[in-house]
């Protein structure tokens, strides 16, 4: 099946047009160069332990089973509330943007055609905002 036959968000079609494991993992890596080199995000940089090698395995591992690959996250490690597993960090407005930014860039760096990319980002947005909210309320004690 070629990639314009692929059904993103349906079965595996979003995991096999990442190029599987393999190809989650280059872009989980460029996503984690981009936080470590651009200033702009500095402020999520902080938020992770000096050694991202456990980040960049979770990372990779949640988004296999997130577009339909393996579950290979909650083999390893266990189920996952996105957005209650980041209720304890200050996640705004600005960090959302740094973190899009960082994927964004990472993405753009993917040999995916360009209707998967613009899919994943729209896609990856929604657990962002997700995120912010949970944070932002948990700041707010609401």
């Amino acid at each position: 099946m070629s990639f314009s036959e692929l059904k993103y968000g349906v079965d595996d079609g979003s995991y096999r047009a990442a190029g599987g494991l393999e190809g989650i993992t280059q872009l989980v890596d460029a996503f984690y160069d981009f936080m470590e080199e651009l200033p702009e995000a500095q402020v999520i940089r902080g938020m992770h332990r000096a050694d991202l090698g456990e980040s960049r395995k979770k990372l990779a591992y949640f988004l296999s089973g997130w577009l339909g690959g393996p579950k290979l996250y909650a083999e390893n490690f266990g189920g996952i509330v996105i957005p209650k597993a980041h209720g304890h960090l200050a996640i705004g407005q600005n960090e959302v943007d740094a973190w899009m930014l960082c994927m964004q860039k990472a993405v753009d760096l993917q040999p995916y055609p360009q209707a998967f990319k613009d899919y994943l980002i729209n896609q990856l947005r929604v657990p962002a905002e997700r995120i912010r909210v949970v944070c932002e309320k948990n700041i707010h004690g609401e």
